[in-house]
């Protein structure tokens, strides 16, 4: 047989095709994948749309709707991802991400959406995609070590991705774990290390089809210091071995202030587009490497996102504070507690320079310990002085010194300075002290203290919070947030004697509590896991959850809580942010209210009314040069060293007079022209969800409306389908039973993500059910392309367009269009791939699938003429549909026409 160029045929792998050249023995065909040279012994010939039209006897219609639908579904989903397997409603800043990072392959993106849109969602959208095209097979997820659990669960349980987490020990070098898996989780802090060779073994491993890194911030470099043991990795893995093909990062803070740090964290996703030196040397440059932005980062802020129908769901927390005053135990505590931090720091001066900041590190923490609450500083103190009375290592043994410098280091760690596990180090850091004195006469003057605190019977502070919930926030469930586990402690007990002994949980570092007082005035040791505590909150098994810095980010707490009390203020305002970002988050349906608690009388709150009045006129500077108002607090504050608010507030003047002129010194840099002027341009460059610009392209459908397809398929393999309210009952067709995780018979799958009672979520069917992949298999099989629709009004022509360039790869290799032939003045309307598959949805309950095919009684030269006119009014509005091709080519795939004679 002789192939002309254009010619339809049929392969047995690479299924339908297009001619290109005729070789005589073989054939070159253009594929969805790309171009094969194939004998023609394995080619058949199809029909193509104007032959079928001429034939006798059209096609079965259910085959022909069969087929489109499945066209239509595919063009969905590979665009948005909309069919997902996702256990939850789907928004549109999430679809939105998903279609831009997944359009073409290989893919760079930095994703910086603010704290409580979704990222997991994005990432499990993003993946679902990939993976249901098999576009991926090997992926990595790199995340902190404290996510790595809730990163594997929360992708199993939303999207059915089932993903192996890295353990030391199941990675030896008999192993081959690299290779073996090819769906890996894992700890950036653990992987960064190369203990026992690791490294190595995951250069000489497969390609990364993906890469996905949770806090991406984490990988830094830096202009003076050199490079991080995370930056360091990926920086091997991306570029001097060649191992991953596509990455997508996540931060909340991509900017820290610094350019070269930005720019370097750029370039590993396009350093063919970003250059760190080159953009702190030239100005112009700067510019240039900002104005790529839109190419690579992401943004979006919870001010501009939206639900389906444009209709906002974040608007800002209302922020109260509450002043309590100190008792006159509490004042008499606090005064020797100055004294004894003044008297430390001038012992300390006279110290070398390692153990002066050691001494200066240790009161510091004594003052931010102190600012929680008195029983957290006593515990501490209390501790410090029985190992003294037991224990005192001398300072100048050589193991001493190199711990201490060890432990120096971790507080000047910038990664831990957001975490949980710099309050641990905080509450534990009388372990260092024991190798250096606080003052000459530290002994008794620690007497004299613990002394002051015992006198404190009650503190204050709690009886506030206890009013609070008995009157502002009575009958409401209430999360709390606290730097400390002693604080954490301390108040469990207050409210368990108020409230009873079931009333409260907590999460923190460790999953313990210590030195809990029952109503019964027994003392014990609870334990609880923070998905658990998550958990008994979010299902109201108890009202309050006590949270250290622990629960400030990866868990949500919104389901049935708005309500926010800060036990103590962190040092850093972006803990503030992040703890908020808890119940401010998708799927809150109510106005979150935050209290500060604050005594007026300390030098902390006088700092924090200063900090607030300094953020406030920054947002404001903000909001003059923005277009659109956003809240971009967590921009600003990534832009800024933790150290600065820790030396703001452990340096400040206790003289009022003097405070406010020290404190504008100190925070200087803070917000200033620079870093608005820098926020301005990330937000000017970089892409961003605008329902306005993107409502007319989202699809407005979801998982029911695939249901339709699915019996349509199933009937044409002749399957009785038993429906109730719990879903779909059938026995599998025996062409679908390819693999061992398809079953003979499945009962009541369903369609609906936010299934309740009867309905199992582990019956949802959505594109990436091995079920559903079979069906729509089968269905693009098909070869049906022209046939009469009895409920039909109009003809409607459907067309196939795909990128006229080969050779490069990407996710989306084909859009869907129909185009509605109206009336007798031809008039035109076209279809969206998602409108397309809700008229055949609307339209396949009525097909009519008598044996009599016959060709109507039409007109076949106004019909072909009709098709030339489609194809040329579709042409014409090409650049309507935002495709994602860089030279369109339009197909004619299928005629559908009306059962009646067309006039």
């Amino acid at each position: 047989m002789e192939y002309k160029r254009g010619d339809r045929v049929n392969h047995p792998r690479f299924g339908s095709g297009e001619v290109r050249v005729d070789e005589d023995a073989t054939v070159v065909i253009r594929f969805e994948h790309g171009i094969e040279e194939c004998p023609k012994s394995e080619l058949t010939r199809l029909k193509s749309l104007q032959e079928a039209i001429l034939a006798p006897e059209w096609h079965d219609p259910l085959e022909v709707v069969a087929r489109t639908q499945a066209l239509a579904i595919r063009s969905i989903n590979d665009m948005w991802g909309v069919f997902s397997l996702a256990r939850i409603a789907l928004l549109p800043h999430q679809l939105w991400v998903c279609r831009k990072v997944v359009q073409e392959l290989p893919t760079r993106w930095l994703i910086a959406d603010d704290v409580g849109l979704g990222k997991t969602i994005e990432a499990g959208l993003i993946i679902s995609a990939l993976l249901s095209k098999d576009a991926v097979r090997r992926i990595l997820v790199l995340c902190p070590a404290s996510l790595v659990e809730q990163w594997q669960e929360r992708l199993r349980n939303m999207f059915d991705i089932r993903m192996a987490r890295y353990t030391t020990e199941a990675d030896t070098s008999k192993s081959d774990f690299w290779n073996t898996h090819s769906q890996v989780i894992a700890s950036l802090p653990t992987l960064r290390k190369d203990s026992g060779n690791r490294h190595q073994r995951m250069f000489n491993a497969e390609p990364w089809d993906l890469v996905v890194v949770d806090e991406a911030h984490h990988l830094n470099a830096d202009e003076q210091t050199g490079q991080t043991l995370g930056y360091s990795l990926m920086n091997r893995l991306v570029y001097d071995h060649q191992k991953v093909k596509s990455a997508v990062f996540f931060t909340g803070t991509p900017h820290r202030g610094k350019h070269y740090q930005f720019f370097a964290l750029l370039k590993l996703l396009r350093a063919d587009l970003f250059d760190p030196a080159e953009a702190v040397e030239s100005v112009d440059d700067l510019q240039n490497q900002m104005r790529r932005l839109h190419l690579v980062m992401i943004r979006n802020n919870k001010q501009l996102v939206t639900d389906m129908k444009g209709k906002k769901l974040f608007y800002p927390p209302d922020v109260f504070s509450e002043t309590y005053s100190y008792s006159l135990e509490e004042e008499a505590f606090y005064v020797k507690l100055t004294e004894f931090i003044l008297t430390g720091k001038a012992y300390a001066s006279g110290l070398s320079q390692v153990n002066q900041r050691a001494v200066m590190l240790i009161l510091i923490c004594m003052q931010k310990l102190a600012s929680s609450s008195v029983a957290a500083i006593r515990s501490a103190l209390k501790k410090r002085l029985n190992k003294i009375n037991n224990y005192r290592e001398e300072l100048e043994n050589a193991k001493s010194r190199k711990y201490i410098l060890e432990k120096l280091k971790e507080f000047d760690d910038d990664e831990k300075a957001d975490s949980d596990e710099l309050s641990l180090l905080e509450e534990k850091i009388f372990d260092l002290s024991l190798k250096v004195y606080l003052m000459e006469d530290e002994k008794p003057r620690l007497q004299e203290l613990i002394e002051a605190a015992e006198l404190v019977k009650f503190e204050t502070k709690i009886g506030k919070i206890i009013e609070i919930l008995e009157t502002r926030f009575s009958n409401r469930q209430v999360l709390f947030f606290t730097e400390y586990k002693a604080t954490q402690s301390l108040l469990m007990s207050a409210l368990i004697a108020r409230f009873g002994n079931d009333c409260v949980t907590f999460i923190n570092g460790d999953g313990r509590a210590d030195d809990v007082i029952e109503n019964s005035g027994r003392i014990r040791t609870y334990f609880e896991k923070r998905e658990r505590a998550a958990e008994k909150f979010n299902s109201g098994e108890v009202r309050f959850l006590i949270s250290t810095e622990a629960g400030g980010e990866g868990i949500d707490l919104q389901e049935t809580c708005y309500s926010l009390i800060h036990v103590d203020l962190p040092w850093n305002p972006m803990r503030l942010h992040q703890r908020v970002g808890r119940l401010n988050r998708y799927g809150q349906t109510q106005k979150v209210e935050v209290i500060n608690l604050r005594n007026p009388d300390t030098v902390e709150t006088r700092i924090w009314d200063k900090l607030n009045s300094k953020i406030e006129n920054i947002m404001q500077s903000l909001d003059q040069v923005m277009e659109e108002s956003e809240d971009l607090l967590q921009l600003v504050l990534g832009m800024t060293s933790p150290k600065m608010f820790r030396e703001v507030f452990s340096e400040a003047d206790q003289n009022k007079e003097n405070l406010s002129r020290w404190f504008d010194s100190k925070t200087a840099t803070f917000g200033g022209q620079d870093a608005v002027a820098t926020v301005k341009e990330l937000m000017g460059s970089c892409e961003k969800f605008d329902f306005q610009k993107v409502s007319s392209l989202l699809p407005q459908v979801d998982l029911p409306d695939l249901r339709p397809f699915f019996e349509t398929i199933l009937q044409l393999n002749k399957r009785r389908i038993s429906r109730n309210e719990d879903g779909l009952s059938f026995i599998t067709p025996e062409s679908w039973l390819t693999e061992p995780a398809i079953r003979k018979r499945y009962e009541h799958l369903h369609f609906d993500r936010a299934c309740r009672g009867k309905k199992k979520i582990n019956n949802l069917l959505g594109v990436g059910h091995c079920l559903m992949n079979q069906a729509l298999k089968q269905a693009l099989e098909l070869d049906g392309c022209v046939a009469q629709l009895t409920e039909l009004k109009d003809p409607v022509i459907i067309f196939q367009i795909v990128d006229r360039v080969t050779g490069v790869q990407t996710n989306v290799r084909q859009v869907v269009v129909g185009v509605k032939i109206i009336g007798s003045e031809s008039e035109i309307d076209i279809l969206k791939d998602w409108e397309l598959l809700m008229l055949l949805n609307a339209n396949v309950g009525q097909v009519d699938r008598s044996p009599d095919r016959s060709r109507p009684e039409i007109e076949i030269d106004k019909v072909i003429s009709l098709l030339e006119e489609a194809k040329k009014r579709l042409d014409s509005n090409l650049n309507k549909l935002d495709l994602p091709f860089q030279y369109p080519k339009i197909l004619t795939s299928v005629l559908l026409y009306p059962k009646q004679s067309f006039q």
